[in-house]
């Protein structure tokens, strides 16, 4: 890592022909470089230089800094670059990397304080996590204490968030310096006593997770908040639009000295992201949402604009011309259980006729659905015209010609609401059919509860096994209804940014729904009417009937793990009173 405590800077000015930057540092190194501008538009303007110190090269990234003002023929300034700015685009990279290493030789002699983002993984829950590590890093005074910033996700899942991999190189932040869940051991950490956790953008650990709540030493959410209180715990929960409002709330107030170009970036734009834009309409942003962004601006002016940013961000979000087609179809998945059929729903971000067009594609859906054990897939694509109209179509894929059929069958003949499908011969893959989708304002929350009910029915007709009744413990598992998600925190007609709680189901475009559940771990809930029903975490609360009657779940399905309970009670009454008999 190279550190300059004075560089001069020379420059053409911004728009012109492939420009060149001189510099000479008293650290010893000089550099000539040819710099690679990327637009404003996506972010603050980051240049890759190379950097050339005894014969050795090394290329980074530093930022357009607003003191380095143009040196050209043009306007014969001469700027300076203090040894903070210099550095400044690499002190975020130095403390991940950090960060990174620490994880992975464990000193026996320091403790962990894992600031914990939620199993989305969004933005917010990113930005949040490694904003706030870096400032509690920052202002501790403690010498034994690491402060880790962990996104909650597998690191190969993480690339299906694409507006968060966008946003990091944007940032000049490596991707394979930061700490994922599957690369740090929190479970031997807990267990030695060298664990502290932090939660942001959640209040509750996931089921899996429970064992590790009596070390949660601080909760930072903007949801409602489902956790008891507790003395050793330090709760913020305020119903923001997005949780990296209250990161910067803490920083502006605690520290505000560790503010630089980069940190403000990360901040605001997660800020204007999540609350769309700041845009009062869309009913996301608070006011003090408003308060924190108009802060970072008026210490930071040289920020990108507001629109420039929310812009690039969304189309990042949307972006899957990287991604395989298991990526793709586990980019936005929720998936069905019932006794014997595991269902999956994917939202597609592509016409479905590219889609079919991709090249070894039967070959691709057999292994996906192979290897996540899918007894049939649905994929449902959405595109946009240039007048922003939503086109829905809608693919349903299975091995199971039976079993493909009654999905197609149910779906056609839906009425609740009627989807409007119309057959499209653009599939030349067998298993496979094909629609366009006449109601586009259906997305996958409204067609969810069409095939709940599909597999409900199904398991009702299915008839008791005599292998069920002789092994209700292994049928337990197979039984019953459960609903699952990867990435619940989007709904396939979302076009915005996460905003906890608030405007669920509210209309996007055309009437679509534009968000679903935030996605902030997993619990189980056995339901009144026997399923079990897994989902995010919190729950919604339900609104009167308008959001639904629990009657719309239909008659409890009868296990055989039930029957035989039922009837190990009869027998039991039965011989209780014959025995009340007899001592009479």
């Amino acid at each position: 890592m190279i550190f300059c405590q004075f560089v001069s800077v020379t420059e053409a000015p911004p728009g012109s022909d492939p420009c060149w930057l001189e510099a000479a540092a008293h650290t010893g190194f000089v550099f000539i470089a040819k710099e690679k501008r990327r637009p404003l538009s996506s972010g603050p303007c980051w240049r890759e230089v190379t950097l050339r110190r005894d014969g050795r090269t090394n290329k980074t990234t530093i930022p357009s800094m607003p003191r380095a003002r143009c040196a050209c023929h043009n306007c014969l300034t001469d700027p300076t670059l203090t040894a903070s700015d210099w550095s400044e685009a690499q002190v975020m990279e130095q403390f991940v990397r950090s960060c990174r290493a620490a994880v992975q030789n464990k000193p026996e002699a320091l403790d962990f304080h894992v600031v914990l983002g939620n199993e989305a993984c969004d933005l917010d829950s990113m930005a949040s996590a490694i904003t706030l590590a870096y400032y509690l890093a920052k202002t501790t005074s403690s010498q034994n204490l690491l402060y880790i910033p962990v996104l909650n996700i597998q690191r190969e899942d993480f690339p299906l968030r694409t507006e968060s991999t966008y946003f990091l190189k944007q940032n000049g932040i490596p991707e394979e310096q930061l700490t994922f869940r599957d690369e740090i051991d929190l479970q031997t950490l807990y267990e030695s006593g060298h664990l502290l956790l932090t939660l942001v953008d959640h209040n509750v650990l996931p089921r899996g997770d429970s064992y590790l709540d009596d070390v949660v030493a601080e909760v930072i959410d903007h949801r409602h908040l489902e956790r008891p209180a507790a003395l050793n715990c330090k709760v913020t929960s305020e119903l923001v639009g997005s949780c990296a409002t209250l990161v910067a709330e803490k920083i502006i107030r605690g520290a505000p000295e560790i503010l630089d170009l980069q940190l403000a970036s990360l901040l605001r734009d997660t800020i204007v992201f999540d609350c769309i834009n700041m845009a009062p309409a869309a009913g996301k942003v608070t006011p003090k949402d408003t308060e924190n962004v108009t802060a970072l601006e008026s210490m930071f002016p040289s920020l990108p604009p507001r629109g420039a940013v929310f812009h690039s961000l969304q189309k990042a979000k949307f972006d899957v011309s990287g991604l395989t087609i298991d990526q793709m179809l586990r980019k936005d998945l929720k998936v069905l259980v019932s006794r014997d059929i595991s269902l999956a729903i994917s939202a597609l971000y592509m016409t479905l006729e590219n889609f079919m067009q991709t090249e070894n594609l039967e070959s691709d859906l057999r292994s996906f659905c192979q290897r996540h054990r899918y007894n049939v897939l649905v994929a449902m694509a959405i595109t946009f015209t240039s007048h922003n109209e939503p086109v829905r179509q809608m693919a349903v894929y299975s091995q199971r010609e039976e079993l493909r059929h009654g999905v197609c069958k149910v779906l056609e003949q839906a009425t609740c609401p009627p989807l409007d499908l119309t057959s499209i011969p653009c599939s030349p893959c067998n298993n496979t059919a094909t629609y366009r989708q006449g109601n586009t304002a259906a997305s996958s929350k409204k067609v969810l509860p069409i095939l709940k009910d599909f597999l409900r029915k199904r398991d009702l007709e299915a008839p008791l096994s005599m292998h069920s009744l002789e092994n209700p413990e292994k049928s337990k598992d197979q039984s019953g209804f459960r609903e699952q998600a990867t990435n619940d925190n989007l709904d396939d007609g979302e076009l915005f940014g996460d905003c906890g709680e608030q405007l669920e189901g509210q209309d996007g475009c055309a009437g679509d729904d534009v968000r679903s559940k935030g996605f902030i771990g997993i619990y189980r809930k056995q339901l009144d009417d026997g399923f079990e029903d897994e989902r995010s975490f919190p729950p919604t609360p339900m609104n009167s009937l308008v959001e639904g009657c629990p009657l719309d779940r239909g008659l409890p399905i009868f296990t055989a793990e039930a029957i035989l309970e039922r009837f190990s009670h009869i027998t039991a009454v039965d011989v209780e009173s014959q025995s009340g008999g007899e001592k009479k």
